[in-house]
């Protein structure tokens, strides 16, 4: 396993992270440990969590995901593990958490650590993100700013502040950002310098074979402010591993939950992924390797995160780094990009 510097920071991330999104939805406690495990022996020391967790999102499961993480690490030795979750953010309903009021303030910066810890049976956090911005911004497979839904927002050094205070308190290690554009980026970075406030390390944002659109502004606005990707989604909720081409199954997560990853369900999706699958089965690889191999080889990539709902599909996900892409590889992914560019932004 390789282990990559995040950001500024002192901390070094395996380059897979495990996801744990499906934890309490689609994995029970006993599978979720299971994989927690299988990580640990795999060399994995970065474990990605949130507190709506799982997803979909409902009340009888919130915070289910912390939970589980919570009950494997009360038994392991604290400092093998970066732990990663995230705040969630206003303007996307959910008002089971904090009886709706998420702004990114200092009030429910406080609280939403707190639970968070509490969850996790930690005394601290070690990079602790934004889910998505406070403000108003494209999200999810939005691709077009409107004006017209500008809304009033928490000012960026209220929230730095917040989270200084937190740091200092040693709650939490490192702020991240998540979901964020490149103006959000470049301008918590400048704030946090004019203010001697904390930098963002990092950001986690989708990035895989479908949505590319991080290599435009997003990646030149990381390079200039050493702020490292966490790239999520590297197999696009399962589509580029094949599966949906011909059939919908019946456990997998499109089929299950109608409505969910509707940036993966657009225009030249299918023709795209049966491409990529037909590249991968040419060189003797699964297309899950492929493509997890592709978002690794990135050079703006600190950690890719991915996560199963079974341990088979776990094994063949961390398989991917015994995978090095070769030039011709590359070559045929980018006539593919140039084909059906970045069909599922």
């Amino acid at each position: 396993m390789k282990y990559n510097p995040l950001g500024n920071s002192d901390l070094r991330v395996s380059e897979l992270c495990l996801g744990t999104m499906t934890f309490g939805r689609q994995n029970t406690i006993e599978e979720a440990h299971e994989q927690l495990d299988y990580a640990t022996h795999q060399g994995i020391n970065f474990i990605d969590a949130a507190e709506m967790y799982p997803v979909p999102a409902q009340a009888e499961t919130y915070g289910l995901t912390e939970s589980y993480i919570g009950e494997w690490l009360k038994r392991q030795p604290r400092d093998r593990w970066i732990i990663a979750t995230k705040i969630t953010g206003p303007g996307r309903g959910m008002k089971w958490i904090r009886n709706g009021a998420k702004a990114i303030n200092r009030t429910n910066i406080r609280q939403a650590v707190d639970d968070s810890l509490t969850r996790l049976q930690t005394d601290y956090i070690d990079l602790y993100q934004v889910h998505w911005p406070d403000r108003y911004t494209p999200l999810f497979g939005q691709t077009e700013f409107d004006p017209a839904k500008d809304r009033e927002t928490v000012p960026i050094a209220e929230q730095l502040a917040a989270f200084a205070e937190i740091i200092q308190a040693g709650r939490i290690r490192y702020l991240g950002l998540s979901n964020e554009t490149p103006w959000g980026i470049t301008k918590f970075c400048q704030v946090a310098d004019q203010l001697g406030l904390p930098r963002a390390v990092s950001v986690q944002n989708a990035h895989n074979l479908l949505n590319r659109v991080f290599d435009w502004t997003w990646a030149e606005a990381c390079y200039q402010e050493q702020v490292s990707l966490l790239a999520y989604s590297p197999l696009a909720f399962g589509c580029l591993t094949g599966k949906y081409l011909h059939h919908s199954p019946e456990a997998a997560r499109l089929t299950r939950f109608a409505g969910f990853g509707q940036r993966y369900l657009k225009p030249n999706v299918s023709e795209a992924v049966a491409a990529y699958v037909e590249i991968a089965q040419r060189h003797q690889l699964t297309p899950a390797q492929m493509a997890i191999a592709f978002v690794r080889s990135r050079w703006f990539v600190s950690s890719t995160i991915v996560g199963a709902t079974s341990i088979d599909q776990l094994r063949e996900n961390l398989s991917s780094l015994e995978i090095t892409l070769s030039s011709e590889v590359l070559a045929e992914i980018e006539a593919v990009q140039l084909r059906y560019p970045n069909p599922a932004p």
